[in-house]
């Protein structure tokens, strides 16, 4: 059995595939298995990835599922995973020839029961790691990450799959396609961290050209999704109260745009959440103002 699944959601993206495919080729380390979550898409994806299969190069396996959004082409995936560790790159994005070999050496040196999996560092296709190092520790768990370390840039997440097959999928609300897969990874962090392993796993496709406005239209588009994220980041036994009371802030106004009104009372941080009412409506607003 290998011991690494790569697992990549793509949707219409056969221009670009074959940039992760020929990067997969060069692994100079074959311990791995490739698993392509397609969905739904209408070019020719299937056809691309079955003369790759014909080739017979590569451990690849293919699913074809509805069009339902990233975070259900990652259900879809950590369903059928099989190997002891998984990690996402996206179908625009391709691993450094050693990638596979630095992160299998690293876990069978480093990891144990007690880790989620490893952090590494991802970069721009130009060089260069997407918000610098990650802080010099053995471990970490994400929300320190960013809550306490102030840490501002894309990573690489690989995960045990036992851990991910423990949680139960992503809710899925119909009409919404925008709900951010980090959900899951922090139901996990909740308890495990991750080893910290400061080298570069992935080269990104990295643009943040029109991110603000876009977001926006995000917390429109799918109020539900970003209501369950924004109470999940609540429950977070590590979070400072800074970042939960921001949480609360969005919490309200997602459950506004959504029209959710019971969910104000399922906050799990009911006084914060009363007390974050004001600019919760303020942020309702402003986000109408934003995608009028």
């Amino acid at each position: 059995m290998k011991t690494l699944t790569i697992f990549t959601p793509t949707y219409n993206r056969a221009y670009c595939l074959k940039d992760i495919y020929d990067s997969l080729l060069r692994q100079t380390l074959s311990d791995f298995h490739w698993l392509i979550i397609d969905d739904g898409s209408t070019d020719t994806t299937r056809t691309l990835v079955q003369s790759w299969k014909d080739e017979n190069r590569l451990s690849i396996e293919y699913i074809y599922k509805e069009n339902g959004g990233l975070h259900t082409a990652y259900n879809t995936a950590i369903a059928h995973l099989k190997t002891p560790l998984a990690v996402c790159i996206d179908s625009d994005d391709f691993p450094p020839d050693d990638a596979v070999q630095r992160i299998v050496e690293f876990w069978n040196t480093h990891g144990d029961l007690q880790y989620a999996g490893i952090i590494g560092l991802d970069f721009y296709k130009g060089g260069g790691a997407i918000g610098g190092d990650l802080p010099p520790l053995k471990s970490i768990h994400i929300i320190e990450l960013t809550d306490r370390y102030g840490y501002v840039g894309d990573t690489k997440m690989v995960h045990r799959t036992d851990l991910l097959q423990s949680i139960p999928p992503m809710p899925t609300f119909s009409g919404e396609k925008n709900f951010n897969p980090i959900y899951i990874y922090l139901q996990i962090d909740k308890d495990y961290p991750l080893l910290v392993l400061n080298e570069n796993l992935c080269f990104v496709e990295y643009a943040d050209t029109g991110m603000s406005r876009n977001i926006f239209h995000q917390y429109v588009n799918s109020p539900h999704s970003f209501a369950a994220l924004r109470k999940l980041n609540m429950e977070l036994p590590r979070a400072s109260y800074r970042f939960i009371f921001k949480n609360a802030v969005h919490y309200v106004s997602s459950c506004l745009i959504a029209r959710h009104w019971k969910g104000l009372l399922q906050s799990p941080r009911k006084l914060t959440t009363l007390l974050a009412l004001p600019f919760g409506i303020l942020l309702y607003f402003y986000i109408q103002f934003k995608t009028r």
